[in-house]
């Protein structure tokens, strides 16, 4: 098993920056991948950015690239989402997500999620 905690979030104007933490323990040396994703209120949780623990190998969806930053502490257990350039629309609650190479699905384990509100 592997326990993810988010921390981070927050309330910020728009324009502003936050940098959300995920916290992982556990049996993380079973993943290969971490990743964020979000839902805002009355939608469908969406991919925001992946990392693999090991290499360079990062993706983003669209609506983030140029704005947001994944990377990851080794030494710590921990992923970082940078989050820069803030719109309203990035309000959502905030999911910290990870993955074995071997499972049948992507993100297998998830934390609680951080709440973050950009005011327009």
């Amino acid at each position: 098993q592997v326990q993810l905690v988010e921390s981070g979030g927050g309330l910020v104007q728009a324009g502003g920056s936050l940098r959300l933490s995920c916290a992982a323990s556990g049996s993380i040396f079973d993943t290969d991948r971490m990743a964020w994703f979000r839902q805002a209120p009355g939608k469908e949780r969406d991919f925001v950015a992946r990392i693999m623990w090991s290499g360079d190998s990062t993706i983003y969806a669209d609506s983030v690239k140029g704005r947001f930053t994944i990377s990851r502490d080794n030494a710590k257990n921990t992923v970082y989402l940078q989050m820069n350039s803030l719109k309203a629309e990035d309000t959502a609650v905030y999911y910290c997500a990870a993955g074995r190479p071997s499972a049948t699905i992507a993100y297998e384990y998830w934390g609680q999620g951080t709440q973050v509100t950009v005011s327009s």
